[in-house]
């Protein structure tokens, strides 16, 4: 596979998922691209999607449909404003159609073109084909959203041309933990370092600290909505909001008027270890709560997952190192990354393909090796954390009640931000040379793990909590 950047890792989008909900809005995009290279757009007469797979069983919960209708519309999921979302859903359900890429008036009703069949395509299970009538014939495209926002138009293979493809894009391409690890050695960098390094081989570093600064300021952004947004969030199951009520139990009487305003005030809190579990959960469950609500989030490797990192981030700035500025924060970002990326390519960040072990547990895992990074942990132990909070989160299943991003969902994400921490300091405690499960061991075993689980807890909502718990008992 070509490089994978922290960019690609870390994106700013629209919950309340990256493949079902972000990954369906690329697509879209992509496909108005591709009309327009052929020269077709002008000419298209009417749009019908199919949706497949996992992205038809869950994809009402997760708003599919409405990802689908933005990306057609031709809205940006980094940019709209939140509130214009149901007012464009509303306006083409209410007219039955659909201002095409914001230029050409089609006929376009939600409920008949926009089809769920529950059949699984090929290489993926979350497949979608676009389908444009032109002139009386019909012209199809066929994407694959495989996590995170990634969108394919057919699931990657291991072949030697896409190993030289990769080679030759980033000066120090990475593949395995070891490889890391050697160009660390090499190069006499952290982990941090090498990553940087990859980055300025295709952006400046004007861009990279703009980028990054906006990254972590979504973020910041979003715990602070979630602390701040009380009631219950939408989908049925009448859950309500936790983050505010324990913020607000948590907070002390400090005025403050933004969210770094807000950051500083936490910092004078108390900090008893269960305080310090309570902040982390708060600002966990605050980021994906505003998730659920489709609102901005950043793919940290996906949607469903967006709370650790940004809590363990939050953790160590609030609670560790009061002195913490942006070059901590973007050390953490680029180690958290490329973690991630390591997983990508050598197993998968899709709930539909393996279970939320690949949501959460990667989710967990890069952000323990970059708070281990930051703590003073050298390289080795950086990849032992990382490995330490995946081990703990093999064969977790993805079993949304309702389809959902909610239950249990929600407090997953707080659950891998406390395990992301402990594994972060079990790391900086142990000796390299004694180690028994090798980084790149754990990668290989979540991707065999994945492959042996029962489709039906893969984001499917066909086992587990989804189908143990009735929608009727929340």
């Amino acid at each position: 596979m070509e490089c994978i950047s922290v960019f690609d890792m870390l994106k700013i989008g629209v919950g309340p998922s990256s493949s079902h909900t972000l990954g369906p809005w690329r697509a879209a995009e992509r496909w108005i691209k591709e009309l327009k290279e052929s020269k077709k757009f002008n000419q298209v007469e009417r749009i019908t999607v199919d949706l497949y797979g996992s992205l038809s069983l869950t994809g009402k919960g997760h708003a599919t449909d409405y990802a689908v209708m933005l990306g057609l519309y031709g809205a940006d999921p980094e940019h709209i404003p939140i509130d214009d979302i149901e007012t464009i859903i509303e306006t083409i359900k209410k007219t039955n159609s659909l201002l095409f890429n914001n230029e050409i008036p089609i006929a376009f009703d939600a409920k008949t073109d926009i089809v769920f069949n529950r059949k699984f395509l090929p290489y993926h299970a979350n497949g979608m084909i676009f389908t444009a009538t032109i002139d009386g014939q019909k012209s199809s495209s066929t994407f694959y959203s495989i996590g995170g926002g990634f969108v394919v138009k057919e699931e990657r293979t291991v072949s030697k041309k896409q190993d030289e493809i990769f080679e030759n894009t980033f000066p120090y391409p990475i593949r395995l933990g070891t490889e890391l690890l050697a160009y660390c050695s090499e190069l006499n960098l952290p982990i941090s370092g090498v990553v940087l390094e990859n980055e300025k081989s295709i952006r400046d570093m004007e861009t990279i600290d703009f980028e990054l600064k906006r990254i972590w300021d979504t973020m910041l952004e979003c715990m602070y909505i979630g602390c701040h947004a009380e009631g219950h969030l939408p989908g049925g199951l009448n859950v309500r909001r936790r983050a505010f009520d324990m913020h607000k139990a948590l907070k002390c009487d400090l005025p403050y008027k933004n969210p770094q305003e807000w950051l500083e005030t936490i910092r004078k809190t108390e900090v008893k270890f269960r305080h310090i579990l309570q902040w982390v959960s708060c600002f966990a469950l605050s980021v994906n709560e505003v998730n659920a609500a489709l609102g901005r989030v950043v793919t940290a490797p996906t949607n469903g997952s967006a709370g650790v990192i940004p809590s363990v981030l939050m953790y160590y700035l609030v609670i560790e190192n009061h002195d913490a500025d942006f070059e901590d924060i973007k050390k953490f970002l680029l180690v958290a990354g490329e973690i991630g990326s390591i997983f990508k390519k050598g197993a998968t960040i899709s709930a539909a393909m393996g279970g939320c072990q690949a949501e959460i547990g990667v989710s967990s895992s890069m952000a323990a090796g970059a708070l281990c990074e930051l703590l003073g942990g050298t390289p080795d132990q950086v990849l032992i954390a990382a490995e330490i909070a995946m081990e703990h989160h093999l064969g977790m299943t993805c079993d949304p009640i309702g389809g959902l991003v909610q239950i249990p969902c929600i407090e997953r994400n707080a659950m891998g931000a406390i395990k992301a921490i402990n594994a972060a300091e079990l790391a900086l405690g142990t000796d390299p040379k004694n180690v028994k499960v090798p980084f790149d061991k754990v990668v290989n075993t979540m991707w065999e793990t994945a492959k042996d689980m029962s489709s039906k807890y893969k984001e499917t909502s066909e086992g587990g909590l989804a189908v143990g718990v009735n929608i009727s008992d929340c």
